[in-house]
């Protein structure tokens, strides 16, 4: 093969710095980012093959990389922002709303407790905190939807008890046709097994100043979701991928994990790299292999999971014929892997030995989320004065309800 001279191409690379573009430049922005990326990360590929290592190139890759990143969280914010519904804009002018409010801004429970007795509610308990307004409810899983990737990408069920039952079938009902009049035979009765996934509680303890609550103009109800939204958030992205199911979620990468050749229902199928913490000498074809573990039914709405630790290291490979198998994509700001789509969760485990570092399934069919319905508030203005605490609860559970769905890739020898 003859070789080619990359100077002029570092020195173009040398003497550019990359930075991300502002978000009105949009998808343009990231695709030339993305080709910027390329051409270096051709030229360090080359120098290594040709042993002339370039830490030069190498920081410049890096660089470019964490260029390419920016820019395509500034896209993903921007469409985020077009979707962000006005959650303060439309009050619910209600009995509960307003006894509610006088129970926040002034500690006065009488209005509460009487509607509460009115409405039969069996939630109730000065020491436990009230029930807020579906309002809040409502805010509350509006905002944790934009900000918690599992949220976006998994079944989200709400339930009225602190137990989500879900029955499930392992092997299907037989089946077969048959004439209008003729003979029904009998089939074999389907394998089923109860899912039960249990609700947490989720705390936040948040502060307020007296001056707040007496502010007319403060919604609330809009103030309380946006204080716990990233509390909240942070709990449950760690608990849906590795929770161990006490008192909180079970996440997806706490049950058992399984070479896919055996496989067993209740378990997480994997395929091995063939090299402890790292791809081995084929990372393209152990990735092909892992999106085609799944059945067809789960490829079809299937995603990959990983860190961006990991999708940094993912967007440096390419196939046999020289193309990266990363692309970005101009319109959402999103990016795929081998045509599908990835989600960025920064709690999955990075790359090391032994680590299930990327995922890959329909996480709808796979996972599900369940809200208890009721947020509870307790207003405590003596602990911390002059400040005045609210000790927000609100339910959640997790688990995975479809053992088929979810496959792994395991940074492992076997």
């Amino acid at each position: 093969m003859r070789e080619r001279s990359t100077a002029p191409l570092k020195e173009s690379i040398l003497r550019k710095e990359i930075k991300a573009a502002p978000p009105s430049a949009g998808g343009d922005a990231l695709l030339r980012a993305f080709e910027e990326f390329k051409a270096a990360n051709d030229a360090r590929l080359d120098a290594i093959e040709r042993k002339r290592s370039d830490v030069l190139l190498e920081e410049k890759v890096d660089r470019l990389d964490r260029a390419l990143t920016e820019q395509k969280s500034l896209i993903e914010r921007a469409a985020l922002n077009g979707r962000r519904v006005g959650l303060g804009a439309d009050p619910v002018q209600s009995e509960h709303k307003s006894a509610w409010s006088a129970y926040v801004r002034r500690g006065d429970v009488s209005a509460l407790t009487q509607f509460e007795a009115k409405a039969l509610s069996v939630g109730s308990d000065p020491d436990g905190g009230y029930v807020a307004p579906p309002e809040l409810d409502r805010m509350i899983e509006t905002r944790l939807k934009q900000v918690s990737p599992m949220r976006g990408i998994a079944t989200v069920r709400t339930t009225g008890s602190n137990v989500f039952k879900k029955p499930i079938s392992i092997t299907a009902a037989g089946t077969g046709w048959v004439a209008e009049t003729g003979a029904r035979t009998q089939t074999s009765t389907p394998t089923l097994s109860l899912l039960e996934f249990p609700t947490a509680e989720l705390y936040a303890n948040l502060a307020a100043t007296q001056a707040l609550l007496d502010d007319s103009f403060v919604n609330l109800e809009d103030w309380i979701a946006g204080e716990v939204e990233e509390a909240f958030a942070g709990q449950e992205r760690a608990a849906f991928v590795s929770g161990d199911g006490s008192s909180k979620p079970t996440g997806f990468l706490h049950y058992d994990l399984v070479t896919e050749g055996s496989y067993v229902w209740g378990k997480i199928g994997y395929v091995a790299t063939g090299a402890d913490g790292g791809f081995g000498t084929t990372p393209v074809d152990k990735l092909i292999d892992l999106v085609y573990t799944p059945k067809p039914q789960f490829r079809q709405n299937a995603r990959f999971v990983m860190n961006r630790k990991t999708l940094s290291a993912v967007r440096k490979l390419k196939d046999v014929s020289g193309a990266y198998i990363w692309e970005p994509s101009a319109d959402t700001g999103g990016s795929s892997l081998l045509g599908y789509p990835i989600t960025e969760i920064e709690d999955m485990p990075d790359i090391a030995t032994d680590a299930a570092a990327i995922a890959f399934g329909d996480f709808a069919r796979g996972y599900l989320i369940v809200d208890r319905a009721g947020v509870r508030v307790l207003r405590d203005p003596y602990s911390a004065k002059p400040y005045v605490l609210f000790y927000v609860t609100k339910r959640v559970g997790g688990g995975v309800q479809n053992f088929d769905a979810i496959k792994a890739l395991k940074f492992g020898a076997s």
